[in-house]
């Protein structure tokens, strides 16, 4: 690849450093970004964008890169924020950092950074792209299995995918802090973010008390009977096991209780007890608002594998149907926890074709 002005998206992590220094060595006009995208005004004193902006600040100058930063809390606030809130009202569980990639990352910054005379835009996902023969981009896995991220990727668009690269997908995470370690790179060390970002390490049910109304409500077991009371259904999702603080009762198995579903008309609570209870299991599920990489759906019915939650393993699986916006997938082997809200993500081997929202299990 000819030398290019590529614009590298700069968090403060070590993957993002990587891959400044990796296009700087190939030659490339390396300029990078640090995006703010969570106002400091909501919180009280959590916030880690002071830190990380320090720490964006060191590699620049140590790998000798110029930084620009630029404030995307109103657009993160009114396209990812607002949805997730609004998701978990209707009980659902959604994923921001899907979101946060197809409306900031890939959206306003990728606007960003052709606005600053970029070729190319990078960022420290653990992915890669690849061209078809008729000129389309492919997204494929990242080569560290325990790192690949193209699952939180899949909603982007060609003309997302087409100026964006990302230069550690080929790496193992090992090497990548080893590289930094060898640069003398002040995060080679520095702990992977993890959870929901705006999030970060506090309680989440106390982060979503902040802004939305607990609705208390009864616990009950499939049968109808009342083992508890819910702080509201928004703060629990499918598969869940701690924090429900059921305890122990007279004549009960002794196994631990998990979140089997959730019933808006009454405000209950499903619990189940035993990690593979029946009801916790689903053979498929009805996803809806699906994106393609490629641009159109394959002819169906299709055989893949899919994933329904982050670093899941592969699960084969057939999809069905489509009826406009909507899929229907059936798995060979049942699914535990399927929820609405999450994302269901296809492959085809090692390229991540697409995927949509759960809508339910069964289908």
């Amino acid at each position: 690849m000819k030398p290019q002005r590529i614009v590298v998206g700069l968090s403060g992590g070590v993957d993002s450093a990587v891959s400044a220094w990796l296009l700087r060595e190939q030659g490339h006009e390396v300029h990078a970004v640090f995006m703010k995208n969570w106002d400091d005004a909501l919180d009280t004193g959590w916030c880690s964008a002071a830190e990380d902006l320090r720490d964006c600040e060191d590699i620049c100058a140590t790998l000798d890169i110029p930084l620009h930063r630029v404030n995307f809390a109103r657009e993160y606030r009114e396209r990812v924020f607002a949805a997730f809130l609004s998701e978990l009202a209707a009980g659902r569980t959604p994923n921001p950092d899907v979101l946060c990639n197809r409306e900031i990352k890939f959206r306003a910054f990728l606007d960003h950074a052709l606005a600053l005379g970029a070729d190319a835009l990078a960022t420290g996902h653990y992915a890669r792209t690849a061209r078809t023969a008729d000129g389309r981009v492919q997204l494929l896995k990242g080569l560290d299995p325990g790192k690949d991220q193209s699952y939180f990727l899949h909603a982007l668009e060609q003309r997302q995918l087409a100026p964006a690269c990302f230069p550690v997908g080929a790496l193992p995470k090992r090497e990548v802090r080893a590289i930094a370690a060898r640069l003398g790179l002040v995060v080679h060390d520095k702990k992977d973010s993890t959870g929901i970002c705006f999030i970060g390490e506090r309680d989440f049910t106390q982060f979503l008390a902040q802004y939305l109304p607990a609705e208390p409500g009864p616990m009950r077991t499939p049968d109808g009977e009342c083992v508890g009371t819910h702080r509201g259904l928004a703060f629990y999702t499918l598969g869940q096991r701690q924090g429900l603080e059921i305890g122990g009762r007279r004549g009960g198995s002794g196994a631990p209780w998990f979140v089997a579903g959730k019933d808006r008309e009454t405000n209950t609570l499903i619990v189940v007890q035993g990690s593979d209870h029946p009801a916790l299991l689903a053979a498929g599920l009805r996803a809806s608002k699906l994106s393609w990489i490629a641009g159109e759906a394959p002819a169906l019915p299709y055989r893949c594998s899919a994933k329904i939650r982050y670093r899941q393993a592969d699960q084969p699986c057939t999809l069905l149907a489509i009826d406009g916006d909507t899929a229907r997938v059936r798995f060979d082997t049942p699914q535990r926890a399927v929820t609405p809200g999450q994302s269901v993500v296809f492959y085809a081997g090692e390229v991540c074709l697409g995927g949509g929202i759960i809508d339910a299990a069964g289908g």
